[in-house]
């Protein structure tokens, strides 16, 4: 698969760091935002499907080649991080797209940067997640994130056993390949025997607890012009049936959200929805259908 170029851009506090596929492409270009403790190397699955478009991919503020950048790391942060990032590669526009968190995150972009934004692509996120009945938001997360939280307390003595960690994640140690195999090395920071999970830990539980839909991020969301398209990975993080979002979450939110569209993707996890042949197979075409459209408006 191709590798991307590694570049900055000049944000609050320092430089973050972006990946870049195709620099010299015409067309619209893609903006695509990670999850929450995930990097760049989230997507080449992804990209190398999307033949001749431009993509840029930040390390979100607080991760991988971000992650000596301070805080704050609320979602208004990161979004004008990625008004920073688009600025920087001298894009006026892109169709943006986000996995997980990030599909949060390509939210408030649209949002606060909506003259940016062609179209959004959110993938298994975006959707407001409420705590379960009896928790907290607090127990909440780690309910929903376990080991990727667990991990960022931890030290690993080489890169192996950092591989070997997770070779034993049920979401990804299964589907493992060429690709996972660089992302994670990419994700660890330090040296042995002290090696450590790249993301800053503050950053993550800031993110984790703006999740739910509060600080007006449902309204914002209900209140956007900007078309929409929503993948939905039919199993969870953990590869277990019980999904991130339920069909009846999904389906309460097509009620709010009329111009929306609504898909399900086949026989894939919250990961290998973009971190796998499979998913990556059903996740491009739905973004190449949002450039076309955008080629279409060009060309009337």
């Amino acid at each position: 698969m191709s590798a991307p170029e590694l570049r900055t851009a000049p944000v609050a506090g320092g430089e973050l760091t972006y990946g870049e596929w195709r620099a010299d492409a015409t067309g619209t270009p893609v903006l695509a935002i990670h999850g929450i403790t995930s990097s760049h190397l989230a997507w080449p699955f992804v990209v190398d499907l999307l033949d001749g478009v431009r993509v840029v991919a930040p390390d979100l503020r607080g991760r991988a080649g971000s992650n000596a950048l301070p805080g704050p790391f609320g979602l208004r942060v990161h979004a004008d991080d990625m008004a920073a990032v688009l600025d920087a590669a001298g894009i006026e526009r892109a169709v943006v797209v986000g996995h997980s968190m990030g599909a949060f995150v390509a939210v408030r972009f649209a949002e606060l940067y909506p003259e940016r934004v062609e179209s959004l692509v959110l993938v298994d996120g975006g959707l407001p997640i409420p705590p379960p009945a009896g928790m907290t938001p607090e127990e909440a997360a780690a309910a929903t994130l376990g080991p990727a939280l667990e991990r960022l307390s931890m030290t690993f003595e080489s890169v192996q056993a950092y591989r070997d960690f997770w070779l034993k994640h049920p979401g990804i140690g299964p589907y493992w390949c060429d690709e996972i195999e660089t992302y994670v090395d990419y994700d660890l920071v330090g040296e042995a025997p002290e090696l450590r999970a790249s993301a800053n830990p503050e950053a993550i539980a800031e993110n984790a607890l703006q999740l739910d839909g509060a600080d007006e991020y449902a309204t914002a969301l209900m209140a956007l012009a900007t078309p929409i398209t929503f993948v939905r990975a039919p199993r969870g993080l953990f590869d277990q049936p019980e999904a991130l979002y339920s069909p009846e979450t999904v389906d309460a939110w097509r009620d709010q959200l009329h111009d929306a569209r609504f898909l399900e993707a086949d026989d894939v996890n919250h990961y290998t929805i973009i971190m796998g042949a499979s998913g990556a197979r059903q996740v491009a075409p739905v973004i190449a259908d949002r450039l076309d459209e955008a080629r279409t408006k060009e060309i009337a």
